[in-house]
């Protein structure tokens, strides 16, 4: 397959280490490296099988196919979005959102601390794998939360996703083991908050 058309595992922007204590470098190394990395290959192993069957003329079972490409694609993508909402605490993370992204929270939520309440409580919330996602509906133009369970169930269609947690175990058992909400209460240290910012910009131009 042409290397063009393959998905790749994007470079962090910041060292391994650099989210330490919240994020330690051996659990940051082994998510990025291992656990994304699958999903990319997933994503690349199924379009070989796409491209094999089609010059081939073979059959395919497309339902089971499709839902397994939407699980690495959506994984991929997902992981993408939150190492980049992420930044080292004090060196671009952590604080309080500002610019229109903080006048939209406080439009629809009444406050950033009623806005980091929610949030939590998405993320606590998560039946097993999946993610807290804040998003917005340029229909309505409206800020609204999303659980996103395993990487492609219960996604708003065509609603631009502006900050991800991943709430997975193995985005923190190594650091935490089963305190999920301990590793949520330390996410709040390391929110890239421009780059969401940038990401509703972005959306509302569009």
């Amino acid at each position: 397959m042409d290397d063009s058309k393959k998905y790749s595992l994007p470079a962090l922007s910041y060292a391994y280490g650099a989210l330490s204590p919240h994020i330690s470098e051996k659990q940051l190394t082994l998510h990025h490296q291992k656990h994304h990395q699958a999903y990319v290959t997933g994503a690349n192993t199924i379009f070989e099988k796409l491209e094999k069957a089609r010059s081939e003329g073979s059959d395919l079972d497309q339902k089971a196919l499709l839902k397994e490409l939407s699980f690495h694609i959506g994984g991929h993508r997902l992981h993408t979005l939150f190492w980049e909402n992420l930044a080292p605490a004090g060196n671009g993370g952590g604080g309080a959102p500002s610019g229109i992204l903080a006048e939209w929270i406080n439009k629809d939520f009444g406050s950033f601390d009623r806005f980091k309440k929610e949030f939590t409580q998405a993320a606590s919330s998560v039946e097993g794998s999946g993610w807290a996602t804040l998003s917005v509906c340029l229909g309505t133009q409206r800020l609204l939360l999303m659980q996103v369970e395993k990487h492609n169930v219960n996604v708003f269609p065509g609603f631009r996703i502006l900050m991800v947690l991943d709430v997975w175990e193995h985005a923190y058992y190594l650091d935490y083991m089963n305190d999920r909400g301990k590793f949520i209460e330390n996410f709040w240290n390391i929110v890239n908050w421009e780059i969401v910012n940038q990401r509703l910009q972005a959306a509302l131009k569009n």
